[in-house]
């Protein structure tokens, strides 16, 4: 399972630039049709893959549909969840290796997964169904997510106690900034940073 989304075309193209000293900017493009877009733009995703793909509004709005197979359109808005009832126990419970993950239901494997990021990318947990049934009835709102474009993120770092409803591509932005960040084998001072920055910046937006 590739669980990781590829760069695309025009960040290769980028990076290629940059590593032969070149300042001209690159455009990025639709993945689809190759339209050029603008810095902020929709992705899709490819549920059987969980691959993320840059698309322009128009490609963009094809797929934004429940009933939508190959791609589906992730959504932009993230939302805290201030009142969400996880407790030490029920965390333990997934024995998860470190205190941030999200959860996210396949409609491909038509099953919830759990995703930890790490140096090398996000790494599936083998999840307890059971722990999970028991979180989900504490919380009816896990039964809301839309399968395989939103995700139950949870960060428990340090003394966090915090958890969102977010797009996917935000789940994957945190795992991008965790594994660009990471030095040596416990990652350094630089990914707890980013972390911070991440969580600050969404606390943000959701405060709104």
């Amino acid at each position: 399972m590739e669980a990781f989304p590829q760069p695309s075309k025009a960040n290769w193209v980028a990076q290629l630039r940059t590593f032969l000293g070149t300042d001209k900017p690159v455009a990025e493009r639709c993945e689809l049709c190759e339209a050029d877009i603008a810095p902020a733009h929709s992705h899709l995703i490819e549920p059987a893959s969980h691959r993320l793909l840059c698309a322009c509004p128009p490609c963009a709005l094809l797929f934004d549909s429940p009933d939508a197979v190959r791609y589906k359109r992730v959504p932009r808005r993230a939302s805290r969840l201030a009142d969400f009832d996880l407790s030490g126990a029920q965390w333990d419970a997934f024995l998860i290796p470190i205190n941030l993950a999200f959860f996210f239901h396949s409609g491909n494997q038509n099953r919830v997964l759990a995703m930890y990021p790490g140096p090398a990318g996000p790494t599936e947990s083998a999840l307890d169904l059971d722990a999970w049934d028991d979180l989900a009835a504490a919380n009816p709102v896990l039964a809301e997510l839309e399968p395989d474009v939103e995700a139950l993120l949870v960060n428990r770092v340090q003394d966090a106690r915090e958890y969102y409803r977010v797009p996917i591509d935000r789940c994957y932005e945190l795992v991008g900034q965790i594994r660009s960040n990471w030095h040596g084998l416990s990652g350094g001072a630089a990914v707890g940073e980013a972390i911070q920055t991440f969580f600050a910046a969404l606390r943000e937006e959701t405060s709104h």
